[in-house]
């Protein structure tokens, strides 16, 4: 008797751990999903730990520098809040990587210098190509080519219509120091005298303004729009025909093939659908 009702025990036990296993597994297959998900975090990304792909998703933190040129990259001169067309898409690449962008001010003079020490971890301003920034930085893409115009003041209305006026010894062009033109006058405009100035791009057209210079030279969009808001005495000159197009976007340091490139197909995820683009025009049309 005694035995007959052990091995009835026994059998209900059996049953019971079986029932429970079998809750169990129907429990994990309902969860399957989130175990997937959890398993996926566990897998060998092969991404470097040295990465800043790997340290920006454990800090939280993309470390970005920036310089001011509109309608790229600007500051709010009365509320000093930040803005421009890279800006707001540095500011969705971190959205997206659930993220947050800790921003870092530089000049275009310092700005391969700050990225090469470790100050921030991309360059996210309108970085143009050149072959100089090349050689000790790496860049990204590209987001967008970017032409070049130039800025003259009223006075000099009918001494320039196109970029061909530009190539004379009589002719001072002013540019930023650090500016991607800077090294292409030489080629460009051999002929003409230069001038530099220090800071922020829109800095170089001050030198026109006070008519120490004949013109300054810079990117398109930033001409443009500097010229619509000082149309009092500034005006871009022939600006429906660019000169000098190249690759616009941003820069990392060398040695980082993760960064390198998660960062080039968002760029030209950026570019393919038609969002650069469309925040040109909006930033073009808000400080214009």
């Amino acid at each position: 008797m005694d035995e007959t009702i052990d091995s009835g025990r026994r059998g209900l036990l059996t049953g019971v751990a079986m029932a429970g296993a079998a809750a169990g597994a129907a429990g994990l297959l309902a969860g399957a999903g989130s175990i997937r998900e959890a398993h996926a975090q566990l897998l060998d990304t092969g991404i470097s730990e040295n990465s800043v792909l790997a340290k920006v998703k454990k800090t939280g933190v993309i470390k970005a520098g920036y310089a001011q040129t509109g309608p790229w990259f600007y500051k709010d001169a009365k509320t000093g809040e930040l803005g421009g067309i890279y800006k707001d898409c540095i500011e969705r690449l971190a959205k997206e990587m659930e993220v947050k962008v800790e921003w870092s001010e530089v000049t275009f003079a310092n700005a391969t210098v700050g990225l090469r020490r470790g100050d921030f971890d991309v360059f996210g301003s309108s970085a143009v190509y050149t072959m100089a920034r090349a050689l000790v930085v790496n860049f990204i893409g590209p987001a967008w080519s970017k032409g070049t115009l130039c800025l003259a003041h009223k006075d000099n209305a009918g001494r320039f219509k196109t970029a061909a006026d530009f190539n004379d010894p009589s002719v001072t062009i002013s540019v930023t120091t650090g500016a991607s033109e800077e090294g292409r006058i030489a080629t460009l405009f051999p002929k003409a005298k230069v001038i530099t100035t220090t800071g922020q791009v829109s800095l170089g057209a001050e030198p026109v303004r006070a008519k120490r210079a004949d013109l300054w030279i810079s990117g398109d969009s930033d001409v443009v729009l500097f010229a619509r808001r000082n149309a009092s005495w500034a005006y871009a000159v022939d600006p429906d025909h660019p000169f000098d197009k190249r690759p616009n976007t941003w820069m990392v340091r060398y040695g980082d093939p993760e960064w390198k490139a998660f960062l080039d197909f968002y760029a030209t995820f950026l570019n393919v659908n038609g969002e650069v683009a469309r925040l040109l025009d909006h930033h073009m049309a808000k400080l214009g």
